[in-house]
This record gives structure tokens, sequence and C-alpha cells, in this order.
């Protein structure tokens, strides 16, 4: 097997916000969509993320209505503190407050409109 992309698929009820929420404020854009759904990239990340509407027949029947809130996509990223305040200046909303774990994981955490936790990572030293 020879994987060629990476991809997380997300439930969520109001597609066009989540959508929204992550390009305006992690510079994701659009690659495809249609009625329910939107894929979205960055060149660097990796990885798409998807934004499914609840209810659609994409997964078994007894997971269409399961939404993505209190899921966590982790994206680590050079100069948190920047970060930070760059997403304070946008107004976004900050739902955990940077931290730095005693193994030198650094994170803070935004959620979306929908719920779909955004944590960015960078690690400090520890001695």
């Amino acid at each position: 097997m020879r994987i060629t992309a990476s991809a997380v698929s997300l439930n969520v009820d109001d597609v066009l916000a989540s959508s929204e929420f992550l390009q305006k404020h992690f510079g994701f854009r659009e690659v495809m969509s249609a009625d329910g759904f939107v894929s979205l990239t960055r060149d660097d990340a990796g990885m798409n993320v998807i934004y499914l509407r609840r209810g659609l027949a994409t997964l078994p029947a007894d997971f269409r209505d399961v939404g993505a809130a209190g899921i966590l996509v982790a994206f680590d990223v050079e100069d948190l503190p920047a970060e930070e305040a760059r997403l304070r200046a946008e107004g976004a909303p900050i739902t955990h407050e940077l931290t730095v774990e005693p193994w030198g994981e650094r994170f803070l955490q935004v959620t979306d409109p929908n719920g779909v936790i955004v944590q960015l990572v960078d690690w400090v030293t520890t001695t």
C-alpha cells in the first residue's frame, strides 16, 4: 500500500460555519464542495479537513447523526505565542489558554462554531 493523501472527515450541523472558521483563522482553502460537503487544504498541512453535514449517507446509518463536537484536530506550528497573538487579534474564540505541559508540549485551543476543537501545538525544551 502507498498512501497518497490523508484527510479527516467531521460531521457537523453547519458545514459553511466550520469551513469559514478554518479558512479565516488557519489559512485553509476550499478544494472541493457540494451540498453538505466541503474539503479544505493547506499546502503544509499534510491532510485535508472535510466537513460533512450530519445525516448524509456517507457513513453507516448508526453514525450519520453523530456530530463532531468535542473532536480535537491538532496542528504542530512554529512560534505558538505569535499564533496566539494573531488569533486574539482576529477575535478567534480561545477556549483553552496557552499551556505548557511538563513534557514540553505547549498548546492552546480554539473551538469552531460546531464545537470542533482546533489545537495548536509547539514544543519547548525541558531541562
